[in-house]
């Protein structure tokens, strides 16, 4: 008889400066906990003490972040920097990483943060955890309602427009979201029975 495999913890370490990207991160969230994983949320911008310790015992963290000027917001920007502490411990080292944004243009440069996502992973020596889907909404047959609508690669996207509020997030783009969040909550059941075959 096989032991019931332990739910891979999930942290979702986001900013959000009108509502928008919280949204996004609620999709994450809750396609996360749909694959089994158990999900903490934690507005970086409010980080306290406890929580720094939630990311560190987690199996994977999706960075969220608006795209404002072409990055990652400055409230986002001072959580990273914040993590070097953990940088010079390796505390993060071999966690799963992925990550989101929203901005109000289609493009936005949304791409410029989730490079800069990618390069914070990197440097913490995680290993990124890519949107694992195809583009949508690229041909005459394809609409606006596709999944990846936006067509990104290394992360989930989402754009609302400036004059919307939060519920004006697309339901695509939450899709989308959700399924980034389940897609990292299954590779980080994979990675944990992967280091209990090799401890076998």
């Amino acid at each position: 008889m096989t032991t019931p495999a332990v739910p891979p913890v999930v942290s979702i370490a986001y900013h959000s400066g009108y509502g928008h990207t919280a949204v996004v991160a609620e999709a994450v969230r809750a396609g996360a906990a749909d694959a089994g994983a158990t999900v903490h949320v934690i507005k970086v911008d409010e980080i306290s003490d406890e929580q720094w310790e939630l990311l560190d015992a987690s199996d994977a963290i999706v960075f969220g972040s608006p795209t404002y000027m072409g990055t990652a917001s400055g409230a986002f920007h001072q959580f990273a920097e914040d993590s070097s502490k953990r940088w010079f411990t390796d505390t993060w080292h071999n966690k799963l990483a992925a990550g989101f944004t929203n901005s109000a243009s289609k493009s936005g440069d949304k791409l410029h943060t989730l490079q800069f996502f990618q390069t914070l992973a990197a440097q913490h020596a995680m290993h990124w955890v890519s949107l694992g889907l195809k583009p949508g909404w690229n041909s005459t047959e394809g609409s606006e309602n596709d999944l990846n609508r936006l067509g990104f690669f290394s992360g989930a996207g989402a754009q609302t427009n400036s004059d919307e509020g939060p519920d004006g997030v697309h339901k695509a783009d939450i899709a989308t979201a959700e399924h980034l969040g389940r897609r990292i909550a299954e590779t980080a059941k994979v990675f944990a029975a992967g280091r209990e075959a090799v401890a076998a």
